[in-house]
């Protein structure tokens, strides 16, 4: 149950992380400038990678262990198609964004970074549906079991005290 809790914890975590990226950083890289954005860029990814790499491949990791071997009371279904997700987006970083990167670390152009945006928006859904899906399961789990009702006793009719019965 610890790795699922970590698990998601690392999801929520590059979920608010990517919606950053997505509406703060990448479309601020129209405005670095033209002479400095290969230094800029370079700065980026030095200082972006030790921050998404370890999580990303936590991620990956718990994420295909959990699809393997599900914790009790975990439909193992969702934790399959949460696998599936991550693959996705780990395709999307590695077909699409990094090429996307490795161009701008030459210069920057305008149609690589809107394309950028415009990607980015793969991962920036699938990490907010994987999140969905992950809080979805966290909730399922922890949600107190209903506590079972008591059937009403049926009416018995009451006998006379015994006391003393004994003792005649």
């Amino acid at each position: 149950m610890t790795l699922f809790i970590l698990h998601a914890a690392s999801a929520l975590f590059m979920t608010g992380l990517v919606w950053f990226v997505q509406i703060v950083h990448y479309p601020l890289l129209h405005h670095v400038g033209t002479t400095s954005f290969h230094h800029y860029e370079a700065d980026h990814t030095r200082r972006t990678s030790p921050v998404v790499a370890p999580v990303m491949l936590f991620e990956l990791a718990s994420g295909v262990w959990l699809a393997l071997a599900p914790p009790t009371g975990v439909e193992s279904t969702l934790l399959l198609a949460n696998a599936v997700l991550l693959a996705v987006i780990w395709g999307s970083t590695f077909v699409l964004q990094t090429p996307l990167h490795r161009q701008l670390s030459r210069g920057f152009a305008a149609d690589r970074v809107d394309r950028l945006v415009s990607t980015n928006w793969i991962r920036t859904a699938v990490w907010t549906v994987r999140s969905a899906l992950l809080v979805f399961v966290l909730l399922a789990l922890t949600e107190p079991s209903p506590t079972p009702t008591r059937k009403p006793l049926p009416d018995v009719p009451s006998l006379p005290p015994i006391q003393g019965v004994l003792l005649k």
